[in-house]
């Protein structure tokens, strides 16, 4: 059997295919087109869902209304008291009783032969001297007048000084109550201490007194 021929540049063309085969070994794979993918960073961390008040909020809006003053309103200035008309004074009251049998000789005659006799009380004082001047009357609640022999008519009566009313020259008071008398000659000495006395109480020439609503002669007529 024949062998083949090879030439020398047959020989030496595969001689070098060999060598350049093993200094290279297997090719490289190819690089991708696509770029790696880019590592997380500590920025693109998810946000924090916690909000925080910015410094540019306006102050009005959670700033509460101030609350209204609690302070008293200032008193109304203090009014001066109304004159009454007459000035405050002490003096001692004049009240007048009975001089029985006297005749006129001691005071202003009455009937049955008697007087009216002016005494007089320690200083009080008042703006009006009718009110205590028949109040003092009244209140008086014994027969006689000390020593000094005169008598109080009125000591056993109940009554109760209600006003008085100064008209002119004529002064007019008003009573409530009953009278409690000794006997006839007691009702023109009962009217005549208490119209008297509130003439010089209040500086009048004439008096008219009323009783429950009714002239003093119509009362005492019934007694």
């Amino acid at each position: 059997m024949a062998r083949p021929r090879f030439s020398a540049l047959t020989v030496f063309g595969l001689g070098s295919l060999i060598f350049l085969t093993g200094c290279f070994g297997p090719p490289a794979p190819a690089p991708s087109s696509s770029p790696p993918a880019p590592t997380p960073t500590a920025s693109s961390a998810s946000p924090s869902t916690t909000a925080t008040p910015t410094s540019t909020a306006s102050t009005s809006a959670t700033t509460p209304a101030a609350p209204p003053s609690s302070a008293p309103a200032s008193p109304p200035p203090t009014q001066e008291p109304t004159p009454t008309g007459f000035p405050e004074q002490t003096a001692p009251l004049t009240i007048y009783y009975v001089a029985v049998g006297d005749n006129g000789r001691s005071g202003p005659a009455i009937g049955c032969g008697d007087s009216l006799v002016a005494t007089t009380t320690a200083p009080v004082t008042f703006t009006d001297q009718v009110g205590p001047s028949i109040g003092a009357l009244l209140a008086n609640k014994s027969r006689d007048v000390g020593q000094s022999g005169l008598i109080n008519v009125l000591y056993q009566s109940s009554l109760t000084y209600l006003g008085g009313e100064l008209n002119g020259s004529t002064i007019t008071i008003s009573l409530s109550g009953q009278f409690m008398l000794g006997g006839v000659c007691d009702i023109p000495r009962a009217k005549a201490q208490l119209e008297y006395t509130a003439m010089a109480a209040s500086g009048a020439t004439s008096a008219q007194v009323y009783v429950n609503g009714r002239p003093i002669d119509e009362v005492l007529s019934q007694k």
